[in-house]
């Protein structure tokens, strides 16, 4: 099967109120994980290579790998760039054949943003790509100014409801990544923290009233940093700390459910491997055959993103839809 558009993917995804994982790919064990996961789990994928990945392991063996994975299974798969941070570098992964991209200008003033991602979704346009835009800052609830009178403060690093709507209308990007208390990394958060569902309802409400229909978000950060892998990988020498903490996934079932048709996992597949290869270290302190420890590492990968697929983002079963 050839490489699949998000727009059909999403398209579907909002229909059967599912959501479509996106992983990151950075090696051959990774994607073999990710891939055969979803294979068996007749999910479609979505496959994230991002600006840092790219740097490691060069487009072109990227590039082999995901036609690799593609020739050897039947579920549809997109492939998507992960956080660009310029023009140049979207139009460099739409030449290469990249179904999506998306160009992250949120640290940029809300014109500037804009202008830049408009700028990304007129060459993607031209060339059969879509494209995902970000609107707010991932740095974690505690970091949030919170609310103002019962409206939602212009002022936060959350996405603003009214923002939302003037973004995607002026910049055109198909998605959009939104900001409701998610964050990057494994040490996300101080304490219990929650994803603020309330403003993604408005923030998708806001979109349909526009006469944006059923517009397609996207949940970045959202690992939920399984607290028996941190356990695992302390256990075999790790130093992860007592502060390490993610999204919960009973969060993210229910983004899901409001119409988050894309949720990026990331420092999940991190974890798993490196829970694998510590135990099998400490286990096995003469080995040195990557084979023998890699192997683990990719069945820890694959049992997580087996996991994810069917009981949090439910798309299991929805390849075919």
């Amino acid at each position: 099967m050839p490489l699949t558009h998000t727009r059909d993917l999403f398209a579907k995804a909002l229909k059967g109120k599912y959501a479509l994982g996106a992983f990151n790919v950075n090696n051959m064990e990774l994607l073999q994980a990710i891939v055969e996961a979803c294979e068996e789990e007749k999910a479609p994928v979505m496959l994230q290579i991002s600006k840092g990945a790219r740097q490691y392991a060069n487009p072109v063996y990227l590039k082999k790998l995901i036609e690799a994975a593609v020739s050897l299974t039947h579920i549809p798969i997109a492939v998507h760039l992960d956080h660009g941070d310029s023009f140049e570098l979207c139009k460099e992964c739409i030449d290469e054949g990249f179904t999506s991209v998306m160009i992250d200008a949120s640290h940029e003033p809300f014109e500037k943003n804009v202008e830049i991602c408009k700028k990304v979704v007129d060459y993607a346009h031209q060339h059969n790509c879509v494209v995902e835009g970000e609107l707010g800052h991932l740095v974690g609830a505690q970091f949030d100014d919170g609310e103002e009178g019962g409206n939602y403060s212009m002022g936060g690093h959350y996405t603003h409801p009214d923002e939302a709507i003037k973004f995607v209308k002026e910049s055109g990007v198909d998605s959009l990544a939104v900001a409701i208390g998610n964050s990057h990394g494994a040490y996300k958060f101080k304490g219990e923290q929650h994803l603020d569902l309330e403003r993604l309802k408005a923030i998708k409400k806001a979109l349909s009233d526009a006469g944006l229909g059923d517009y397609p978000l996207v949940l970045h950060g959202a690992s939920s940093v399984p607290k028996d892998l941190i356990l695992e990988i302390n256990k075999y020498g790790g130093k992860m700390g007592e502060d390490t903490a993610g999204v919960p996934e009973a969060d993210i079932e229910v983004a899901r459910r409001i119409g988050c048709t894309k949720v990026n996992i990331d420092t999940d597949l991190r974890l798993a491997m490196t829970a694998a290869i510590r135990k099998c270290f400490a286990e096995n302190p003469k080995e040195f055959d990557p084979r023998k420890y890699l192997s683990p590492a990719r069945k820890g990968v694959k049992d997580l993103v087996r996991h994810k697929v069917r009981n949090v983002l439910c798309c299991s079963g929805h390849a075919f839809d």
